[in-house]
């Protein structure tokens, strides 16, 4: 079984929202940027995310998206679900128009089954646990482009040694001895 990219998209944008869930609702821009999705494929995703209650919205300053349900609850299947993107099951009437494809109907029903199986039993809760603590600091330290109360987070820039050259032109005369 392939999962298409939104389906991967959306299950890497729900773990980006409840990695951050402490941090109040989350701008789609925000996981746009840390997940490198479409800003514009975000909001379809989770306009139907929205509909099955696995994420809520809330407007105005400091508004964005929060999990509409703990993440200890919501399975990957609910997000295939929702993205109505589940594994196509092969209708067990019409035997007789689709004697051909019979014998492998079952095999597909049967490897799809146990694909939704599993994806029904992991949870994002799971999944963000498999995230090291290290990348989850260095994401929420470098990531984040404005901290909670709309402040700019300092920027440091890195100290360079008074001598290295400023230009190609600098760097040959450093190299020739005019400098």
């Amino acid at each position: 079984m392939r999962l298409s990219s939104k389906i991967r998209f959306a299950v890497s944008a729900m773990i980006d929202l409840a990695r951050h869930q402490n941090s109040g609702p989350i701008s789609l821009r925000v996981i746009s940027s840390r997940q490198n999705i479409s800003l514009s494929y975000l909001e379809s995703m989770f306009s139907q995310l929205r509909q099955r209650d696995l994420v809520a919205s809330s407007r105005g300053p400091g508004g964005g998206y929060s999990l509409g349900r703990d993440a200890r609850v919501i399975t990957v299947a609910d997000i295939l679900d929702a993205l109505e993107e589940l594994p196509y099951m092969y209708p067990e009437d019409n035997r007789e128009q689709a004697i051909p494809y019979l014998a492998t109907n079952e095999l597909w029903n049967s490897m799809n089954a146990k694909a939704l199986e599993y994806l029904s039993s992991v949870r994002l809760s799971d999944l963000i646990s498999k995230i090291p603590l290290s990348s989850m600091h260095f994401e929420e330290s470098h990531s984040q482009p404005f901290k909670k109360h709309g402040a700019s987070p300092a920027v440091v820039q890195p100290t360079l040694p008074l001598n290295v050259p400023n230009s190609v032109f600098a760097l040959g005369k450093m190299n020739s001895g005019r400098a």
